[in-house]
């Protein structure tokens, strides 16, 4: 067994701490004990058996990991690297490159500020020759929080580096018993002093490895598998059989729930109309089928982009001049410009079969909000399609006319439109 001591430098806890320090002192090596003979040892990330690591590869893999199951990211990763190789590969490519290869992966955020990222990267690498090696240097880039910088730092560095993400909160909760809330400020001061005192100075990037393992494999959310873990011994939750009442984090408010159609506007050749979504928002950089709001519900609030509500079967396009800053908000640019021409021209959108089945909204569940899309059909004959694009071109619009298997093949679509395909 490999002795390992806790970081003496750490800071002090600020809250009383029930462990004694003779348990501080082994919780290290019990866990990479552990992590030796039960860990993941193939993840095609991990740095950990190389003496030269690799930090590109850990940034892309803790991006993509965050919010993320690893059996998700597993094809997703592959798919970059083979790609992208190098940081340098991810820097040149174009959005759109890197966008259809994330699609599906969700958070897209994590998408820009990783693309953006690698430009930083790139430009840190020309400027002293190699990547970032200071926390505040990780920090700096798009998209790098405190935890992911410790990450990178211990694994893709084997420098020192503490982490704190999702799984290891949950296990020094339990450990340690914290019951503040951990979406409040001071429980997460009191959880990284923690994790920073039980970090050992020396392979740090191991125990990182291990202490997400652990969450992952053992310390899950739901039904811990405490006989297997090294930790019960002295594991307060575990003694005292309330290993899941932690964490502690205040009872989530009900999600609102957002209505819009989503139109499939097409030729006679079967293409239908794509937009690029703008940078900001919600699936930024992404390509969608122009959306039309209908109504947000929040608790017994309601919001509509009209006074009057449609009737049922009622499909005709509403006209939210007097509702602006509804209209502004839940309209982009280019679904103004589509829903006023539609209006201009009294052209209807209608539903795209007769049957319940195929007319019912998708429901697509995001961060904040459930999004009910309900597809509405429409055909446009060429000289309409030569008048809708001279309006997009001249706002400068970004969008193409591509058949649902080419847009699939060739542009980063976000799920809910997928699911609208299908």
């Amino acid at each position: 067994m490999t002795q390992l001591t806790a970081n003496s430098n750490a800071t002090p806890l600020d809250t009383t701490f029930n462990h004694a320090n003779s348990s501080i002192e082994t919780f290290a090596p019990r866990l990479l004990d552990w992590f030796a003979e039960n860990g993941r040892h193939d993840l095609p990330w991990q740095q950990h058996q190389t003496d030269t690591p690799n930090p590109y590869i850990v940034w892309l893999s803790e991006v993509m990991l965050q919010q993320t199951q690893v059996t998700t990211v597993l094809p997703y990763f592959a798919r970059f690297m083979a790609s992208f190789p190098t940081v340098q590969d991810l820097a040149a490519a174009e959005w759109d490159a890197v966008a259809e290869h994330w699609a599906g992966l969700g958070y897209y955020a994590r998408a820009r500020n990783l693309h953006k990222g690698a430009k930083q990267l790139v430009a840190v690498i020309d400027e002293i020759g190699e990547y970032p090696t200071t926390l505040a240097g990780w920090e700096a880039i798009s998209g790098v929080g405190p935890s992911t910088a410790g990450a990178i730092m211990a694994m893709g560095l084997h420098r020192y580096g503490v982490i704190c993400d999702g799984n290891v909160k949950r296990v020094l909760t339990r450990w340690a018993a914290i019951d503040g809330d951990i979406t409040k400020s001071a429980t997460t001061k009191e959880l990284w002093a923690l994790a920073e005192r039980l970090t050992p100075v020396d392979d740090s990037g191991l125990f990182a490895q291990a202490m997400m393992d652990m969450g992952a494999t053992l310390c899950t959310r739901s039904k811990p598998a405490c006989l297997l873990c090294p930790l019960q011994e002295d594991c307060i939750a575990h003694a005292e059989g309330r290993e899941t009442d932690y964490p502690v984090k205040a009872k989530k408010q009900p999600k609102p729930s957002k209505f819009s159609n989503a139109l499939l506007m097409g030729d006679i050749d079967g293409n239908l109309l794509w937009l690029q979504r703008p940078d900001n928002g919600i699936w930024g950089g992404l390509w969608s089928l122009p959306l039309q709001f209908l109504e947000k519900v929040d608790g017994k609030a309601s919001v509509k982009n009209t006074a009057k509500k449609p009737e049922v079967g009622d499909n005709k396009l509403l006209n939210v001049a007097s509702n602006e800053k509804v209209y502004e908000a839940e309209f982009t640019t280019a679904e103004q410009i589509i829903n006023e021409w539609l209006i201009e021209n009294d052209l209807v959108a209608e539903s795209i079969s007769n049957t319940l089945f195929d007319d019912a909204p998708i429901k697509h569940s995001l961060t904040h909000f459930h999004w009910y899309l309900t597809p509405q059909k429409l055909m446009i004959d060429t000289a309409q399609i030569v008048e809708l694009n001279e309006k997009l071109a001249a706002a400068e619009i970004a969008f193409k006319w591509l058949t649902p298997q080419k847009a699939q093949d060739s542009l980063g679509l976000p799920r809910a439109m997928i699911k609208i395909l299908e």
